[in-house]
């Protein structure tokens, strides 16, 4: 035994069963899987064992003690995918695919994010690779300088592949179609493995780069039938009624319709917003069943879906990867059709997300980003400028462009980690002893108070009254790794159908004019947004390749489709491949409707994928007016100069600092999460949220 232990192979089986081991550790742990079954747990078990012989086993092709090198390097690169994903995992209930790796210029406004999910118990993902460093210090003395003959790990690696042919195979007999219905990455990994999900991965994106390339004109006419069928009519009294008017769009980062009239220590969270839900003279519409549809783009997929009524990608974000595409975007049409001038206002910096070339493609006039606010100390904390001032100052931004315009606020202080000055909380905190939970409300009743001051404002300009006012949330702010709290927040269980439930968010708007309807329980998802305001500013929708259908029409599908394709219907939801009564949550056995319904939805994301993926609107005219747009066009230079020409001053003006990029995040203990709290959001109840 101990010969064996100091030899080469023997220095090999200690690596693979240590990867092996830390694997299982980690699935079980940090990842909510789902097993419901023998046969998923066995797969659970057994399928960090191929991976391990194939990777580990191209080392044993190495000559003498170069073997152990390459077995710990090897073990070093799997360990950090492994604890890389832990950390993806804890943001956002996902797992690593190569175009979020592609995004990773995001990653610099994240830091205070990223630090907090570090724990103490998180050195057992280095346990492994000290182990195998000191025995290889050990051992390596007694190692033969020669080669291995080729046969043992030929062997292996072939013992390797079969493992993961009869694992596909178990999983195959349990999952039917797994690798041919890939929405949900959750199943990829119960079943193959964050190792061979990784590769499969990999693969996928291949595939998808070579669609672009071999699409043609004809791959978008089945894409343009199923379009033109599910078309809803407009509301005959309510198209045109906004023609010319002004769209003011204010986007609610994080922001989850269980706010809205929740009461904590006897206090409304959001009492502005819940004036305009519940006001007697209803201004507004509000939809209490609608859904974000967000993917791992989150705010970028909520952006994206709302501008073009398409589905976001299953992996990565558009705004990314298929920044180079061809669009017809909502503020293109608007411009286009009415002469509209489109804006977007953000208090970060303008690569966030790739913002600076997406908003090209969209036929964006102005990016009023962080170059254009005053970003001195105490007025920016987390992602970029508070709330407050963001409004205050995007007043006079806003009067300075030419009317009628589309106007796309985006807030931030409402964004996990959900950290506030002192100065500014107006409320306790929650007592979950979850620290983002607890959190969430203070940072919640700051954007009330900011909107709040920003409807006084806009009603004192004059805006007000003359303007379609939109607001919505882009994505959930507290992730199903916080179920713990969360069925302390809400008093019940947060089961998965329950979860599901949660993904509401609010979605208001106000229409001159026209009397609001109070609150509908009309149920739709963010893809229902651009044929809405299409409808009411006298465009027909049904020119465009669009996959939502209006809002206020009489012909509006009513069902919910979520990127992984689980959806939700007034009747009826599917929900990890379980459904469920939409009302009472009671479990059903699945009819042929429900059935139909689920390829409905599955069919409908794979043509929106083939859109994105074959770029397939650069072969689409929606009309004969249409010209495509000319991102040459568009340019988001620093905003001193426009400050300047239009005679708006920031104390200190902006223009002095050269370093204003530079402006280093808020960093005062006063407003970070205490040691205290970060041990409270331990992984396994309260892990943080999503980038962005």
């Amino acid at each position: 035994m101990k010969n064996f232990i100091s030899s080469k192979m023997g220095f090999f089986a200690i690596a693979t069963i240590l990867i092996w081991l830390k694997s299982y550790f980690t699935y079980l742990t940090e990842f909510n899987l789902d097993i419901q079954n023998t046969m998923q747990h066995f797969l659970l078990l057994i399928n960090p064992v191929s991976s391990a012989l194939i990777f580990l086993g191209i080392a044993l092709f190495a000559r003498g003690k170069r073997v152990g090198i390459y077995i710990i390097v090897i073990d070093v690169l799997m360990s950090l995918l492994l604890y890389a994903n832990v950390v993806f995992y804890r943001f956002n209930s996902d797992f690593i695919t190569l175009p979020v790796l592609t995004q990773t210029g995001n990653f610099g406004s994240l830091g205070g994010s990223i630090a907090s999910l570090a724990t103490w118990t998180d050195i057992v993902y280095i346990f492994d690779i000290v182990v195998l460093i000191t025995l290889y210090m050990w051992s390596k003395g007694s190692w033969s300088m020669e080669r291995m003959s080729f046969k043992k790990p030929a062997l292996i690696i072939i013992a390797g592949a079969v493992v993961f042919s009869i694992n596909l195979g178990l999983a195959e007999v349990d999952r039917p179609q797994l690798l041919k219905r890939t929405f949900d990455r959750n199943y990829i990994v119960k079943y193959l493995g964050a190792y061979n999900f990784t590769i499969y991965d990999a693969i996928q994106n291949l595939k998808s780069s070579t669609q672009r390339v071999l699409a043609d004109s004809s791959d978008v006419t089945e894409v343009e039938n199923y379009t033109k069928n599910k078309y809803a009519e407009p509301n005959e009294e309510l198209f045109g009624v906004a023609e010319g008017k002004n769209i003011i769009k204010i986007h609610l980062e994080s922001f989850q319709s269980f706010l809205i009239d929740y009461e904590l220590h006897g206090e409304e969270v959001t009492p502005f917003l819940n004036s305009l839900v519940n006001d007697q003279s209803k201004d507004f519409t509000y939809y209490e069943n609608f859904f974000h549809q967000t993917e791992q783009g989150k705010t970028a997929d909520a952006e994206f879906i709302l501008d073009n009524s398409l589905y976001g990608l299953p992996q990565g974000a558009a705004f990314v990867t298929k920044a180079g595409n061809t669009y017809q975007s909502l503020p293109a049409i608007l411009k286009q059709q009415q002469d509209y001038t489109n804006a977007v206002f953000h208090g970060d910096g303008k690569s966030f997300w790739n913002r600076d070339e997406i908003y090209k493609n969209f036929a964006i006039d102005h990016f009023f980003d962080d170059t254009y606010y005053d970003m001195s100390e105490g007025q920016v904390i987390n992602y970029g400028l508070k709330d407050k001032p963001f409004f205050d100052e995007s007043m006079p931004l806003l009067e300075s462009i030419d009317q009628p315009f589309y106007a796309h606020l985006l807030t931030l202080t409402h964004h996990h980690p959900y950290l506030m000055d002192e100065e500014d909380t107006t409320i306790e905190p929650a007592e979950t002893g979850d620290g983002s939970v607890d959190r969430y409300f203070q940072t919640a009743r700051y954007l009330d108070e900011s909107l709040e001051q920003f409807f006084a404002d806009l009603k004192e300009s004059g805006l007000y009254e003359d303007s379609v006012i939109m607001i919505y949330g882009d994505h959930y702010g507290i992730s199903d790794n916080h179920n713990r709290a969360m069925a302390e927040i809400t008093g019940e269980e947060i089961t998965p159908f329950k979860n599901a439930q949660l993904q509401r968010v609010p979605f208001m708007i106000k229409v001159p004019g026209v009397q609001g309807k109070g609150t509908v329980d009309e149920y739709a998802g963010q893809i229902d947004v651009m044929p809405t305001l299409l409808h009411l500013l006298g465009i027909k929708a049904q020119d465009y390749i669009q996959f939502g259908t209006d809002l206020f029409s009489e012909g509006h599908k009513d069902f919910v489709a979520f990127r992984n394709g689980d959806f939700i219907t007034p009747e009826f939801s599917m929900i990890r491949d379980a459904y469920y009564d939409t009302d009472t949550g009671e479990e059903l056995e699945p009819t042929e409707e429900m059935q139909e319904m689920e390829e409905t939805i599955q069919h409908e994301l794979e043509l929106s994928d083939k859109v994105l993926q074959g770029d397939l609107l650069r072969f689409y005219t929606p009309n004969e007016d249409w010209e495509p747009v000319d991102r040459s066009e568009y340019f988001y230079g620093d905003g001193s100069s426009y400050l300047r020409e239009h005679g708006i001053t920031r104390e200190p003006n902006i223009w002095e600092d050269d370093n204003i990029n530079e402006q280093p995040m808020e960093d005062d203990s006063s407003i970070s999460p205490s040691e205290e709290e970060l041990d409270d959001d331990n992984p396994k109840e309260s892990p943080e949220e999503n980038i962005n």
